[in-house]
């Protein structure tokens, strides 16, 4: 999607993961200890407590020579029964957190939104949707805007595909 009033994109992505349950890719993506282990462009991930609310700062690694990223934002994960399907929900939005400053030489992206449901495929792994969004400030060049859009998402489901397997040895 490409709306002009921003004039950023909107990403809606349908993909599967075979071999992979559901509640196991859900664990798998709430997981930030984890994640620090299998995803590459993570530079700093964790989670506080600020004023009863649970919140993530993460600094995503950009390539040279464009600054790193980060975001502060809330998320959600629910498990939701829908006429007998079972169907793992995860909604992510970004805040605004006194106490988390933005960093000098760091671009903070202030507009993200996420929204991510993961299904049974009906046999050993999982169906997901996700609806993605940010604005990561700066000047993005289009190269890198349509490498993320053709490989970056493609590598990162083959990279969560991998971390689950990954992870149901380790548990």
């Amino acid at each position: 999607l490409f709306p002009q009033q921003s004039g950023l994109y909107e990403y809606k992505i349908f993909g599967g993961l075979a071999d992979c349950p559901p509640k196991l890719c859900a664990d798998v993506y709430m997981d930030l200890d984890f994640r620090k282990q299998w995803d590459q462009y993570v530079k700093e991930l964790y989670e506080k407590t600020y004023d009863g609310e649970k919140v993530i700062y993460w600094e995503v690694k950009y390539p040279f020579p464009l600054s790193n990223r980060d975001y502060v934002y809330i998320r959600e994960c629910r498990e939701m029964d829908v006429d007998g399907r079972k169907i793992w929900v995860v909604l992510a939005q970004s805040v605004s957190v006194p106490q988390c400053p933005e960093k000098p030489g760091i671009i903070r992206v202030k507009s993200y939104k996420q929204s991510l449901a993961i299904e049974s495929d009906g046999k050993t792994g999982s169906k997901v949707y996700m609806y993605y969004f940010d604005n990561p400030g700066g000047m993005i060049p289009s190269w890198l805007v349509n490498w993320a859009a053709k490989s970056g998402v493609p590598t990162f489901l083959k990279d969560m595909q991998k971390a689950c397997h990954n992870y149901s040895k380790r548990t």
